[in-house]
C-alpha cells in the first residue's frame, strides 16, 4: 500500500468533501477549536496536505503568515486560485510530507495535518516529522478519519460481514479513507511526543441521520447542534473525523 494523493481527484473532492453540509461541519468543528486554543498574535502556520486551501484560507484572513504543502498539483492550483480570489497572500509548496524537513529550516508556531494520516501507507511514520516542525511552545492541530465512527456505522447498516473480515477500507477510487485510525492507538503513538489538550468530534450525528433528515434539516441548526455537541462525553467519540489540539512535549 501506498501513500494516497489526489491528482485526479480534486474536482470530485471539491465537490464531494466541501460541496455541502458534511464539509461546512467540518470546516466549522475545526475553526471553533482552533479559535478557542490559539493565542492572539500573528503566527506561522504550516498546513501539510492543505488541499484545497480552506482552513488555510481561513487562517490567512485572520492575519497569520500561512504555508501551504500539498503534493497534489490540481489540488495546489485549487488552493492558488482561491487564494488570489480572496486577495490573500501564502507560499506555496508542491510537495510530500517526507520532503518537507529538507526544505523548510524553522518550526512552526501551528501545524495543520487534517484529513492526512488516513490516507498514508504507515501513518504513524509522520509523527516525530511533525513534532521536528512545530515550535517547542506550538500547537498542532490532527484531524483524522475515526474507526470507531465506521464501525458503527457499519452496525447500523447490518454489514456485519464487513466487520467479521475488518474490510473497512475504501477502494482504489474511493474517497473513503484507505487506513482508518484507532483512536486508542494513535493516542499511544502519540503520548512520546505531544500532550492532547483538545478532543473534538467531527461530525457526531449529521452522518448517521436518515438521507431524508438530513436533506429536511437547516444547515444553521446542523452547525449549532455538531458545535454543541463535539465534545459531549457521550458523543465526541462518534464524530466521523476526530480533531485534536496537541502540544509538544
Amino acid at each position: 500500500m501506498n501513500d494516497r494523493h489526489f491528482d485526479e481527484l480534486a474536482t470530485r473532492f471539491a465537490e464531494k468533501i466541501y460541496g455541502g453540509a458534511k464539509g461546512a461541519i467540518r470546516l466549522a468543528v475545526l475553526q471553533a477549536d482552533l479559535a478557542e486554543a490559539l493565542p492572539d498574535r500573528p503566527l506561522r502556520v504550516l498546513d501539510i496536505g492543505a488541499g484545497l486551501g480552506h482552513m488555510s484560507l481561513w487562517l490567512a484572513q485572520r492575519g497569520h503568515q500561512v504555508t501551504l504543502a500539498e503534493p497534489a498539483a490540481p489540488m495546489l492550483e485549487g488552493a492558488r486560485e482561491r487564494f488570489a480570489d480572496a486577495g490573500q497572500q501564502a507560499t506555496f509548496i508542491q510537495a510530500p510530507w517526507q520532503e518537507l524537513l529538507g526544505q523548510l529550516t524553522e518550526p512552526y508556531d501551528l501545524v495543520l495535518c487534517h484529513a492526512v494520516l488516513e490516507w498514508l501507507a504507515e501513518p504513524e511514520t509522520i509523527l516525530p516529522v511533525l513534532h521536528q516542525l512545530t515550535c517547542t511552545d506550538g500547537l498542532l492541530s490532527l484531524a483524522f478519519y475515526n474507526r470507531d465512527a465506521l464501525v458503527y456505522r457499519n452496525l447500523l447498516k447490518g454489514h456485519f460481514r464487513k466487520l467479521r473480515s475488518n474490510e473497512l477500507a475504501g477502494e482504489k477510487q474511493s474517497l473513503t479513507p484507505q487506513k482508518p485510525l484507532d483512536p486508542r492507538a494513535l493516542k499511544a503513538q502519540l503520548e512520546d511526543l505531544w500532550q492532547v489538550e483538545s478532543e473534538s468530534g467531527v461530525r457526531v450525528f449529521h452522518d448517521y441521520m436518515p438521507r431524508d433528515f438530513q436533506a429536511k434539516a437547516e444547515l444553521l441548526d446542523l452547525l449549532e447542534m455538531e458545535l454543541a455537541h463535539r465534545r459531549h462525553p457521550a458523543f465526541a467519540g462518534l464524530g466521523r473525523y476526530l480533531h485534536w489540539i496537541c502540544r509538544p512535549r
